[in-house]
């Protein structure tokens, strides 16, 4: 099904009450909360972020790429580019030039360094935000507590370089300023526990972190881009599940951090002039079954298996689980043997999506979620997800996959509507105020808009996403043109029933964004 609306629907969503006009440099802050799901923002659980959105623009309809996960979804914010023209396609991916047994996680900053030397410094193939503003001779402030924020301004720097520094789950670029924050805050924090259940939390570690943005990378003035990355309640999602009373403490935890992070601002007279926003990298589920699918493989007679010493020979698979999503490496890239695989997967209760690179019958390319880099995986399955709540009365179940989590737990990265959905606020004197914008977004977009607002606007329409221009006081952004919503559906006849499986779509000014996708298998005395 396309839709395509009238325009006086799309010019009715621009209506702008002035023309930009800066009175004083512009100064942008990025807030992510990782994982942050967008339907626990309330007076209650958020009262800072809820004050922000009420004063600004809420994103209603706002997406991770998929996979929904860290890795990807920090790429494609520092880059508003899709994965697979990033080269990011999930947090742990196969990468034999980098390890040729196993999988490495794309954000370790000994993988990120051995990448940019196989690659004559192309680890990501397209220049990030900060690495733009930077030829541009604008400073930048990057400060994370998880190394994803290294994937925003990885290129080492000399001593003498401080002025645009990147801090990365305590350690940075120059290493000068690594030893200025150890002297002044303490080491880096080590995994907190939560005191009721004892499990792990990352509470210090974003308290650690953002003191170190305002007490020390923006001790000299705040500059044009900041990013500050907290890892709640993304830790604490993962530990126990998202709505448990662990989870809701790390949400306010991060609400503070925003509080902290305004009072800054209003103290040094910034704040009129500042654009607050606050995203998140995906939305979160909990976990309703565990599928090991490496020892699945096995079962079925394939020889799969997550590390091969002396690396991928013909005939075997390498599985790499992204929790929600796996990811299956085929040596020689065999297309025989992916058919195979697709089709007994297609019979499997744990199967969402596939995703393959050749044409397989019941399945989608992998350009269909642009995940078409030349390092992607043969196979990407999203896997299954169910209606449901959670013991906390939360919705969202899924399948996940190999046995780092279980039942109970939080995971995300499938194609369920609650991985799917996250959150974006943004308020300040470019941003239309009181405005819950129904339009797709997604982080794609937010580099591209981030690059308008600070006047690169050839820059910002190269990139994949869009300039947010319904949510801009600015007449002159980029008009909207279109606006299509599409279901994308394939099948296959198997012995003994039938696969199916949707992809919920919606393209926005030839972007594209993915509410939900999903599969099952019909047995044919079910029929």
């Amino acid at each position: 099904m396309k839709f395509r609306p009238a325009l006086a629907l799309l010019g009715s969503l621009v209506i702008a009450s002035a023309v930009f006009a800066a009175a004083e440099p512009r100064r942008i802050v990025v807030l992510v909360w990782d994982g942050m799901r967008r339907d626990f923002v309330s007076p209650e659980t958020t009262p800072n972020l809820w004050a922000l959105a009420q004063s600004g623009v809420f994103f209603a309809n706002h997406h991770p790429v998929y996979p929904s996960s860290t890795e990807v979804n920090g790429t494609a914010m520092a880059t508003g580019a899709y994965p697979g023209h990033s080269t990011i396609v999930g947090n742990k991916e196969f990468r034999p030039r980098i390890d040729a047994q196993k999988a490495v996680g794309t954000e370790v900053p000994a993988v990120v360094a051995q990448g940019d030397a196989v690659s004559h410094g192309h680890y990501l193939a397209l220049e990030t935000l900060a690495e733009y503003l930077h030829a541009h001779g604008q400073r930048t402030a990057i400060a994370g507590s998880k190394q994803v924020a290294l994937l925003h301004d990885r290129l080492p720097r000399a001593a003498d370089a401080a002025a645009s520094p990147v801090v990365f789950e305590g350690a940075a670029f120059p290493a000068s300023v690594e030893k200025n924050l150890t002297a002044a805050l303490g080491p880096f924090p080590a995994l907190g526990k939560d005191p009721l259940t004892g499990k792990p939390n990352k509470l210090e570690c974003d308290l650690w972190t953002t003191r170190a943005l305002l007490e020390d990378l923006w001790k000299d003035g705040v500059p044009p881009y900041s990013l500050l990355w907290l890892a709640e309640p993304d830790a604490s999602q993962h530990a126990s599940a998202p709505g448990s009373p662990a989870a809701l403490t790390a949400i306010a935890s991060s609400d503070r951090h925003l509080g902290e992070v305004l009072a800054d601002l209003d103290r040094r007279g910034l704040r009129a002039s500042t654009d607050v926003i606050v995203a998140s990298d995906h939305g979160f589920s909990t976990i309703a079954a565990v599928a090991d699918v490496a020892v699945e493989l096995s079962k079925a007679g394939f020889d799969a298996a997550r590390i091969f010493p002396g690396g991928l020979q013909p005939g075997k698979i390498l599985v790499v689980s992204n929790g929600g999503s796996v990811f299956l490496y085929i040596a020689g890239h065999d297309a025989a043997l992916a058919e195979k695989i697709a089709a007994w997967a297609q019979t499997q209760p744990w199967t969402g999506v596939i995703f393959s690179r050749g044409k397989i019958e019941g399945a989608f390319p992998l350009s269909t979620v642009h995940l078409e880099s030349s390092e992607a995986p043969d196979l990407v399955i999203a896997l299954h997800w169910m209606s449901g709540k959670n013991a906390h009365g939360t919705p969202g179940l899924i399948y996940s996959d190999g046995s780092e989590r279980g039942i109970g737990q939080g995971n995300h990265a499938t194609l369920s509507p609650t991985d799917m959905a996250n959150t974006l606020i943004a308020a300040g004197p470019d941003f239309r105020a009181g405005v819950r914008d129904p339009l797709a977004s997604a982080n794609t977009d937010l580099a591209p808009t981030i690059l308008w607002l600070l006047g690169h606007r050839a820059e910002a329409t190269r990139r994949d996403g869009r300039v947010l221009t319904e949510a801009l006081i600015a007449t002159d952004a980029p008009p909207l043109r279109s606006l299509n919503l599409e279901r994308l559906t394939a099948h296959r006849d198997l012995p003994g029933g039938t696969w199916s499986q949707y992809l919920q779509t919606v393209e926005v000014n030839g972007v594209h964004y993915f509410d939900e996708g999903n599969g099952a298998f019909t047995a044919a005395h079910a029929k």
